[in-house]
């Protein structure tokens, strides 16, 4: 294997299927027994705001029983490893949950968006909250009212950190992808976008994806078996 230095890692729904995390992929179109239409989209939550914050009160409250899995401490394992020697891992999430930062990693972009981050409509400003959130919640910046929604990207929005995403796919030596699906976009473009400037490609995934045939290797099993695997090998590379 060759040694490499900076490395970019795109997590999914996968990596935290493990820790207990559903998805709305896994249940047909529904996420928790709701259509993403009335969840998950800005015109949900301009129809019935209760209904959008109750939801993702029940997500935050399910993510205090879930924890990070060997895959997550692995990843933040890889970070130290690669930091200690003027390394670089960047990790770009698609999931809404902190099971990264709580296993250890620091550099987490979150390309979806956090369960613990609220986002004012009138401002724009974005701040961490872990508690309930409400229809009547007041903007600490702007003072508005019933302005406050979840900080996250909601069907027809952009994703957040499209640039320093590109910047680092860019500057990396190799990148893989854990635990996604391949069909969502961006992210699905991520590989080509690699290759197309000669990274090098890895997929780690459950099964194979719609994406598999774009990476140079690919390896099936696990998340919380196959990610370790996969780290160990690479911190033997390191000098």
């Amino acid at each position: 294997m060759a040694k490499i230095k900076n490395i970019v890692v795109l997590t999914g729904a996968g990596i935290s299927a493990e820790s207990g995390i559903n998805t709305f992929r896994d249940n047909g179109g529904l996420w928790e027994q709701h259509n993403i239409e009335d969840v998950a989209t800005p015109q949900a939550f301009a129809v019935n705001p209760g209904l959008v914050h109750r939801f993702y009160n029940e997500r935050r409250r399910a993510l205090e029983t879930a924890y990070p899995n060997p895959a997550h401490a692995a990843l933040a394992e890889l970070e130290a490893a690669l930091g200690e020697r003027g390394g670089l891992l960047t990790i770009v999430t698609q999931n809404v949950d902190n099971l990264h930062e709580r296993g250890g990693a620091k550099n987490v972009m979150h390309m979806h968006g956090r369960l613990h981050s609220v986002k004012c409509c009138l401002c724009g400003r974005r701040r961490d909250f872990g508690g309930a959130t409400h229809e009547g919640m007041k903007c600490g910046d702007c003072g508005g009212t019933g302005s406050i929604r979840p900080d996250i990207v909601w069907f027809g929005e952009i994703p957040h950190h499209m640039d320093e995403i590109e910047a680092a796919i860019l500057s990396c030596d190799l990148f893989v992808s854990i635990g996604t699906s391949g069909a969502v976009y961006p992210a699905a473009g991520y590989v080509q976008l690699a290759r197309s400037f000669g990274k090098q490609t890895l997929e780690l995934n459950l099964e194979s994806s719609g994406g598999s045939h774009l990476f140079h290797n690919s390896r099936l099993g696990k998340a919380g078996k196959i990610v370790p695997a996969w780290v160990n090998e690479i911190i033997k590379t390191l000098p």
